[in-house]
């Protein structure tokens, strides 16, 4: 038998107590659960598209017979196996029951371990069925989602992973990160790869709001609760209720509501302004904040026991900066979008202009990126200017250089890399070494050539042995 951690369940259908009482028995011998029913209604109500196991039906029921079962089943899942169990003058009626897709078929008076063994073939072949549709999903949800965070550095390959995981869960996610990585982005992914799909996905940034509209915002308010209430209004959390509660920069929630909010995660209840009794709520919470959350309780911005709720989960987006060849991946797939979006021609990238999306810090992350590209895409045909001028505003001296030949340009582009890496490193040779993937002795070749050194991002050779 298929080894799992739980009895395959085999649904049998027959009207004879003594039957079922028989079938019972062997099936439960052989290692599997039995639910048994007497009719064709039954059997309906008791399966699903994720059945795990298979059903074993007498052909003759009182009532609907079991020919109209199997076509009921096969109209529920077509792959869900369905055994027969015929008498001697039914055999005709089965032999049409397995072109109409059977798995087998039975005939009474029958063997115990024959029938053991055919449950048991079907129930392996049912596993097999679910373990593909599974990784069915799952490559369509990746693919789905490398849609939405593009990179193939491995930390945003491993952020994906941990997504796909976590959004099958309903615990408490805190997403942390700079500004502009994406947070929102992959709250959303939370949602729309969760059971919650089809519920809200609401989203609030605590910090846009006046203090003194928070809480009306997240708790809503009774008609009359204060001066202007005119009428009630269902705060976000209600609103939410069957959904995800997104709420971004969650730092920034005046420290008087926290306890409220606390009280929400804990008893799945809101009080609104002026409201008489709690109106219960179902929601997943999805926080984001934009520095160490550790450090925002040191600083007296945030309760640490609404934190011990809130990072039931935390993932951390990482910044641009940190990963790698991502920033030339995603710029050329801002670049044919915003063409698209104002019918452009996409213009090409220059080495220069590709040297400069790898060693730039991007300090605004991929929402300065994604801006640098459609100011890119919209400059080119009237004012073509390289990508540093665009993002910095300054015009470097080695501009002159985009109009060399290709030693030059080569040139430029490795001394933009390997200053962008000495300075992201702090010059950490060692660490250099690793991300151009360069032996120590060739490195220090290049630097000497282009006239680098670690003095030129504030380091000492101190920190290398």
């Amino acid at each position: 038998m298929t080894d799992t951690s739980d009895p395959v369940p085999v649904l049998i259908v027959d009207d004879d107590p003594s039957m079922r009482a028989a079938l019972r028995q062997w099936i439960r011998l052989a290692g599997f659960e039995t639910r048994e029913v007497a009719t064709a209604d039954q059997a309906i109500a008791q399966l699903n598209p994720g059945f795990e196991g298979c059903v074993v039906t007498d052909v003759m029921l009182e009532g609907e017979d079991g020919m109209s079962l199997l076509r009921r089943i096969k109209d529920l899942d077509a792959d869900l196996p369905v055994v027969l169990i015929t008498g001697h003058g039914d055999v005709p009626m089965a032999v049409d029951a397995m072109r109409a897709g059977a798995y087998d078929f039975v005939e009474k008076p029958f063997d115990p371990d024959h029938i053991a063994e055919v449950v048991r073939r079907a129930c392996d072949k049912r596993t097999l069925i679910l373990e593909n549709r599974s990784l069915r999903t799952q490559l369509e949800e990746s693919a789905g989602l490398e849609s939405r965070l593009i990179g193939a550095s491995p930390a945003m390959q491993a952020l994906r992973q941990q997504i796909l995981h976590f959004a099958r869960t309903d615990a408490a996610v805190l997403i942390t990160g700079e500004t502009g990585t994406g947070k929102e982005v992959i709250a959303q992914a939370l949602h729309d790869f969760s059971p919650r799909q089809g519920g809200p996905f609401m989203a609030i940034n605590a910090a846009a709001l006046p203090e003194a509209m928070v809480e009306a915002e997240l708790f809503g308010h009774e008609a009359g609760a204060f001066t202007g209430a005119d009428r009630q209004r269902t705060g976000r959390i209600e609103a939410a209720s069957g959904g995800v509660l997104f709420l971004d920069e969650i730092v920034s929630m005046p420290l008087a509501l926290q306890p409220k909010l606390l009280r929400v995660l804990q008893e799945k209840k809101i009080d609104r302004i002026g409201g008489t009794k709690p109106v219960e709520v179902d929601i997943r919470l999805i926080s984001a904040a934009n520095i160490e959350p550790a450090e925002a309780v040191q600083s007296g911005r945030l309760r640490e026991d609404l934190l011990f709720r809130l990072n039931t989960i935390e993932l951390r987006v990482p910044p641009l900066r940190e990963r790698g060849r991502d920033a030339l991946l995603l710029f050329d797939t801002f670049l044919n979008r915003f063409a698209v979006q104002y019918g452009l021609e996409a213009p090409v990238t220059s080495a220069r202009d590709e040297a400069f999306l790898q060693t730039y810090s991007w300090p605004g992350n991929v929402r300065e990126l994604r801006n640098a590209a459609e100011r890119f895409v919209l400059n080119a045909p009237v004012s073509p200017q390289p990508l540093e001028t665009l993002v910095t505003g300054q015009r470097d001296p080695s501009a002159a250089l985009a109009g060399g030949g290709l030693k030059e340009l080569m040139d430029a582009y490795e001394r933009n890399l390997i200053e962008g890496a000495l300075r992201r490193h702090g010059g950490r040779i060692s660490d250099v070494m690793n991300e151009l993937n360069l032996p120590r002795r060739t490195l220090n070749e290049k630097m000497t050539r282009l006239g680098l050194s670690r003095e030129q991002v504030g380091q000492s050779d101190a920190a290398e042995s």
